[in-house]
């Protein structure tokens, strides 16, 4: 388990403790897709087996003619294992892109709502109408002049451009898929998006880790305030205390 901020801490330390657990939600569904990918081409390969089997109906059997049917063990348990590894990996792909995008959304949330003098302690999302209530993934957007003078500003740009054109891609490829009839440029096209589309989980668990970084440029004022608060207080105090302090002329 990490070491969060204890619960008197500041409203900053339990908003860096917010955005890091999107990251981290975001950080396990990468690895298990990664991992299912890996099982999914581990199951392509090899050459297949085909020899038989017989399977023969039992001597009680009611349901259906008796006949023998003859069977290859192992394509049939190839092409089973194909097919589970195939939808175990687009089920993690989804869950992968849908909790880097709350980290991304998350991190732009965090760092604008800092650059406007809010405070908050936790990152606020809307949830969707199903049974479930998911987060919703909210806008990544981060005004410019929120990174003045930011040294990763511009990097940060270019990974919110790449993730804005894999789910630009996305879009355009569904709106040729709805269409009632789709000509032969437009499918290669439609494939051609797919392909960038693919990139949008990676595309924004990478932007999530950027706005995540920038988050603690803009929290370096609200950070430098509570500091010089605390300064205050202390000496307010040292000060009180050397007053009720008796001086030698007054015992």
């Amino acid at each position: 388990m990490y070491n969060l901020a204890p619960k008197n801490a500041p409203w900053f330390e339990h908003l860096t403790d917010s955005v890091r657990s999107l990251g981290e939600a975001a950080h396990e569904w990468k690895i298990a897709h990664t991992g299912a990918e890996l099982a999914y081409t581990h199951a392509e390969r090899g050459e297949l087996h085909d020899g038989k089997v017989t399977g023969r109906p039992g001597p009680d059997a009611v349901v259906g003619p008796r006949r023998d049917g003859s069977r290859s063990p192992h394509v049939s348990a190839s092409f089973a294992l194909r097919r589970a590894a195939m939808n175990h990996m687009h089920h993690l792909g989804g869950e992968y892109r849908h909790t880097a995008m709350l980290f991304a959304s998350g991190a732009a949330w965090a760092v604008r709502k800092v650059h406007l003098g809010e405070r908050h302690d936790q990152v606020v999302f809307v949830v969707d109408d199903t049974d479930r209530r998911d987060l919703t993934p909210g806008s990544t957007v981060i005004p410019d002049q929120a990174l003045d003078r930011y040294s990763g500003a511009s990097q940060l740009r270019a990974a919110h451009d790449r993730l804005t054109d894999c789910l630009l891609a996305g879009e355009h490829a569904e709106d040729i898929a709805d269409q009632a009839y789709v000509a032969d440029h437009e499918a290669s096209q439609m494939f051609d998006l797919g392909v960038i589309a693919e990139g949008l989980a990676d595309a924004a668990y990478a932007y999530g880790l950027l706005a995540e970084r920038a988050l603690q440029y803009v929290l370096l004022g609200p950070k430098q305030a509570h500091r010089d608060r605390l300064a205050e207080e202390r000496a307010a105090q040292e000060q009180a205390a050397a007053d009720e302090t008796p001086t030698a002329g007054d015992r």
